[in-house]
C-alpha cells in the first residue's frame, strides 16, 4: 500500500495516493455530499457546474421536498431544500473531484470521518433515488396512525417508516433521522396524517 499524503482543504483532510497508484481506486461512480453555508447551495451547485471540470464532476445536485404550508386560510405546495447545508456531488474520481473544488468560493468541506472522505452508502443513494425520482424531489406522502404506528399510504416515503422520528401532524411534517457519509443529520419531508386510531 503507497504512503498516503494529506491534503488539507478548508477544514477537511483528504487522503491522497502518491501519483502512479491511481489504479487503486474504485472507477465507480460514487456519490459525496460538500457542506455549505446554509442558504448559499444554489449557488455553490451554480459555481461547480461553472468552474468544475465536467469530466470530474458527473452530476451535482440539490435534493428537495414539498411541504404544505397555510396561510391565506389555505394549505400552499411548497419547495424546499431537503438538506439544509448540503450539495451532493457524484464523480468517479474523488481526487480530482477535490482539487477542482478548491476553485469554488463558500465550500466549508467534504463530509467524511477524520481524514477520510467517505461516499455515501448504497442505502442512501437508494433513498435519494426512490424519494426523490430523477429530480431529487421528494413529494408529499399520506398515512394513517393505526395502533401507534405509522403506516403510510400513498408517496415516497411507502417502506421508509422506521426512518420517521417524529411527526408533527399539524404543520404536515415527519421528521426523518438518516445518515450522510456516516454524518447523522434530520431531514423534514411532507406527510399528511389524515386518521388517527
Amino acid at each position: 500500500m503507497p504512503k498516503p499524503q494529506e491534503v488539507t482543504w478548508g477544514m477537511a483532510k483528504h487522503t491522497l495516493f502518491e501519483k502512479g497508484n491511481r489504479a487503486e481506486r474504485d472507477e465507480k461512480q460514487m456519490w459525496y455530499v460538500v457542506q455549505v453555508r446554509s442558504g448559499t447551495e444554489e449557488e455553490i451547485k451554480a459555481q461547480c457546474r461553472k468552474v468544475v471540470d465536467q469530466t470530474v464532476l458527473q452530476g451535482c445536485f440539490i435534493p428537495y421536498f414539498i411541504g404544505l404550508k397555510r396561510y391565506l386560510g389555505a394549505w400552499h405546495r411548497e419547495k424546499k431544500i431537503l438538506f439544509p447545508g448540503y450539495v451532493f456531488m457524484i464523480t468517479n474520481d474523488v481526487e480530482r473531484l477535490f482539487l477542482e473544488l478548491k476553485k469554488v468560493y463558500g465550500l466549508t468541506k467534504l463530509i467524511g470521518v477524520g481524514t477520510d472522505i467517505v461516499p455515501l452508502t448504497e442505502e442512501e443513494i437508494n433513498f435519494l433515488k426512490i424519494c426523490g425520482k430523477k429530480e431529487m424531489i421528494v413529494d408529499m406522502s399520506v398515512g394513517i396512525i393505526k395502533d401507534g404506528g405509522l403506516i403510510i399510504q400513498q408517496g415516497p416515503l411507502q417502506g421508509f417508516e422506521d426512518h420517521i422520528k417524529k411527526i408533527d401532524r399539524h404543520k404536515r411534517r415527519a421528521y426523518l433521522e438518516l445518515t450522510l457519509g456516516e454524518k447523522r443529520c434530520v431531514a423534514q419531508v411532507g406527510l399528511e396524517v389524515t386518521e388517527k386510531s
